[in-house]
């Protein structure tokens, strides 16, 4: 099961590194040489070798001309771009206000056709009742001390779930029992969204698996919420930050949790029965 943090970032800039060391040893350049060719310290060639740090597009230009490898420039500079975009401080994205957040991923959606989202944490934003919503925003707005636009970023929120009801897109969501028994709020707000996760999940384009409490995890270990985006993207939640994984055996090892983790859980009247058993024992 993969466990994406900080740390595959660093992993995407040393395989980064490894490409460029063999572009340069496929034309018998020492790493001094090509500094001194590329007039740089010495030591530059085998910090971006060893991943300590990102080659600018400069770099990459000037290191492929050296090695007579223009044909893989392209490529090069958007890996790098990708590795530099992959790890994204929420302080960083929530500074202009949550709203401005959640107007940023209204094309990816858009544009995705199957969704696949594990939540570990809360019920998954699309499927969220206004209360809920409300009450989750103004959690991250206090913890983390943003603006305060929380009526804007709702009605972004809410507007989206009209992809539920519109076009082709189709929505695979698994949650653990745990979310639905993990009070967010209030008990009456609570009640009405696990009423409202009833719902929607009966909605055709929607597929929802609940995992059971006890359930033996022989497969399936419960891991950071993640939001699968076709085979395209995979957006990570973290404690400290936001994770965008676009390579794809990374993408992979994300399909084979899902994979995993659906195979555990239980659907139709089975999931109802534990959703109604949540709404029961709020009292």
């Amino acid at each position: 099961m993969p466990g994406v943090t900080a740390s595959s970032v660093q992993q995407a800039r040393q395989a980064l590194g490894r490409r460029l060391r063999e572009i340069r040893k496929d034309v018998g350049l020492t790493a001094r040489e090509l500094a001194r060719r590329a007039h740089w310290h010495e030591s530059k060639c085998s910090r971006l070798e060893n991943g300590r740090i990102l080659p600018s597009d400069a770099d990459i230009r000037t290191y492929t001309a050296l090695c007579d490898a223009q044909n893989q420039t392209a490529d090069l500079i958007a890996t790098a771009r990708g590795i530099e975009g992959a790890y994204i401080q929420w302080r960083r994205m929530e500074r202009a206000g949550l709203r401005r957040v959640q107007q940023s991923v209204a094309p990816l959606f858009e544009r995705t056709r199957r969704f696949r989202v594990y939540q570990s944490w809360v019920i998954p934003g699309l499927l969220q009742s206004p209360a809920y919503t409300r009450a989750v925003l103004s959690t991250v707005a206090r913890l983390r001390d943003v603006p305060d636009d929380i009526d804007d970023a709702m009605a972004v929120r809410m507007d989206r779930q009209r992809i539920l009801y519109s076009g082709d897109h189709r929505f695979a969501m698994l949650i653990e029992e745990w979310v639905l028994r993990t009070v967010i709020g209030d008990n009456d707000t609570m009640a009405g969204a696990l009423g409202h996760l009833i719902s929607v999940a009966s909605l055709p384009s929607v597929s929802l698996g609940v995992i059971p409490l006890g359930t033996p995890r022989g497969a399936g270990w419960p891991v950071e919420s993640f939001t699968m985006y076709d085979d395209a993207q995979v957006n990570v939640e973290l404690v400290s930050a936001h994770l965008t994984v676009t390579q794809p055996s990374e993408i992979a090892e994300y399909a084979k949790a899902f994979s995993e983790l659906s195979t555990i859980a239980v659907y139709g009247a089975q999931a109802r029965s534990i959703i109604t058993a949540a709404i029961d024992s709020i009292g």
